[in-house]
């Protein structure tokens, strides 16, 4: 079986064939086409998207997308679909640095759409999602200020996102919680405890890259 990562790509690029390049997405106000347009500067272009994270490069990544997208949507769907030789295929690095990328991108794209439905990932997914959303909600994490547990909702199981006493506890299935960890306000069944001032910081806090 292939990768989530792999399949969630294949995933989106058959959604986003689907509903068209105007569909709304989740991910801002950007179009489905300007969704794969990011994903493929991402892919291609790394020093392009780095205004994703650094906001001083943001016109640079924007520009870079505006080239990207003038381009035919059902070829950029296709180049997405098999990007060919770029580090991303490499197995390591397309596990660590695509699977959340690309899960995360195919929910802003399928939660848009009317009559969306949730959807049920194998418990070897759900770990996988698990452990990465992990190293990654530690990064987010250094954003909030305040001591912040994440939990699982299915097996309890725990990890400390930043140590401190008197913790927020955000409990909710794996995908859920790195919809969390990625700004996502759309993320469901999550469940936050702890002290009320530091509940209302963490829920209103800007995670999202």
């Amino acid at each position: 079986m292939s990768s989530l990562a792999r399949r969630e790509r294949h995933a989106l690029c058959d959604l986003a064939l689907e509903v068209g390049e105007d569909a709304p997405t989740l991910c801002g106000e950007w179009t489905v086409k300007q969704l794969v347009a990011h994903l493929l500067v991402r892919e291609y272009r790394p020093w392009a998207a780095a205004g994703i994270v650094l906001s001083p490069l943001a016109g640079l990544t924007e520009r870079s997308m505006e080239r990207m997208a003038q381009r035919d949507f059902a070829v950029l769907v296709e180049k997405l679909r098999d990007p060919g030789l770029t580090p991303y295929r490499l197995p390591p690095v397309e596990v660590a640095a695509n699977t959340l990328e690309f899960f995360v991108h195919h929910e802003d794209v399928r939660r848009a759409q009317p009559g969306w439905e949730p959807r049920e990932l194998s418990d070897a997914d759900l770990g996988l999602l698990w452990k990465l959303g992990r190293g990654t909600g530690k990064l987010m994490a250094r954003r909030l200020g305040v001591p912040v547990t994440i939990r699982r909702s299915d097996t309890g199981a725990e990890a400390v996102l930043r140590s401190g006493g008197s913790p927020v506890v955000v409990s909710g299935p794996p995908g859920e919680l790195v919809l969390f960890l990625f700004g996502r306000d759309y993320a469901g069944d999550l469940a936050f405890d702890g002290p009320a001032e530091r509940v209302r910081r963490v829920q209103d806090a800007d995670l999202g890259i």
